[in-house]
């Protein structure tokens, strides 16, 4: 077990020695000297300066979706948004919001954040933005969009992780990407202030939010107003198709590698290419090449990191020695 010589004084909830595999999709990883919880972008900026006044170069944990944590013990600190998963409606259509302060906002109703009532209707405003917190859930905002009948995110459906993360890598898939909704975005830079950008300003590319280190604090999201039923219609789709091809329901970190230069692969993805050099359904240990889709390696369950790692080497090899392709991680490695 880490031990700490003197416990830190920290502005938000603290766990001591805190099991990080069960913060993660894939639920894997060992244990952290401390995990910081705080519930507020302001009580998030004050545990991160705090954190790097403690000699800690904090790490922040969204939904743990596209990360591996190593086995065993990892020293210093890790912030989670987990506790930041509020969102909101601008209250004035003609200004930006301070996604930090409560007053400029509106909290949407019970019956999009909670359980669905089916005799509500859900308010269609004709401001058809979001504000989310950074450790607002994917899955959840898809559901909150459907239920507004607001267009823009459904090809996010099946996609786990937070609005934070998502925005950091530019999440998504053949149906759209994150910054396809985002309209601006608060982040804290590595120097430990506070800016406002315009998506403009960022330039986002394939799995790139491009925020130079920058951590998202929250977004504002604009959507295209649609119907209920035909955002309904096409999430189901886009899920159906999904569920056919991937493990979503498996243990996983979502996709392993990023696709190659079509230029290099003869167009080829990185699961293509696995599943033709006979990569799918390797195993090692309690870890797996997803038998739906090679670029997904699952947890069976009892799985190790350093086991999903020999998995990665072994078919980085494979790929190369019968395509030249060098497939590169997409997900990411905390040592």
């Amino acid at each position: 077990m880490i031990e700490s010589k003197r416990a830190p004084e920290w502005p938000c909830p603290a766990l001591r020695n805190a099991d990080l595999s069960a913060y993660t999709t894939a639920k894997l990883g060992g244990r952290v000297q401390w995990l910081l919880e705080p519930t507020h972008p302001e009580q998030f900026v004050e545990a991160y300066r705090a954190a790097r006044e403690a000699g800690f170069a904090p790490r922040i944990l969204g939904g743990g979706a596209n990360l591996l944590i190593a086995d065993g013990e990892l020293a210093g600190c890790v912030i989670t948004t987990a506790r930041m998963s509020r969102l909101f409606r601008p209250r004035d259509a003609d200004v930006e919001p301070e996604m930090e302060n409560e007053d400029e906002l509106l909290p949407l109703l019970p019956h999009l954040v909670g359980r669905p009532d089916p005799n509500l209707e859900p308010e269609r405003k004709e401001d058809p933005r979001l504000v989310a917190w950074a450790g607002a859930g994917l899955p959840g905002l898809v559901r909150t969009t459907r239920l507004l009948g607001w267009s823009g995110f459904e090809g996010m459906v099946g996609v786990p992780g937070h609005v934070g993360g998502g925005i950091a890598m530019n999440a998504g898939g053949r149906w759209g990407e994150m910054w396809d909704v985002i309209e601006s975005v608060r982040v804290l830079t590595p120097e430990g202030e506070v800016e406002h950008l315009q998506r403009d300003a960022c330039n986002p590319s394939y799995r790139n939010g491009n925020l130079q280190g920058a951590i998202v604090l929250g977004a504002v999201m604009r959507f295209e107003v649609s119907t209920k039923a035909q955002v309904e219609m096409s999430v189901r789709e886009h899920l159906a198709e999904k569920s056919a091809t991937q493990p979503l329901t498996e243990r996983s970190s979502g996709c392993i590698f990023k696709n190659p230069d079509p230029e290099l692969s003869d167009g080829k993805s990185a699961g293509l290419l696995i599943e033709e050099c006979g990569g799918k359904g390797w195993c090692e240990g309690q870890a797996m090449v997803s038998p739906k889709h090679a670029n997904f390696i699952i947890n069976q369950g009892g799985a190790r990191t350093s086991d999903v790692l020999r998995l990665i080497e072994r078919l980085q090899e494979l790929v190369a020695a019968k395509t030249g392709v060098v497939l590169e991680t997409e997900v990411r490695l905390w040592t």
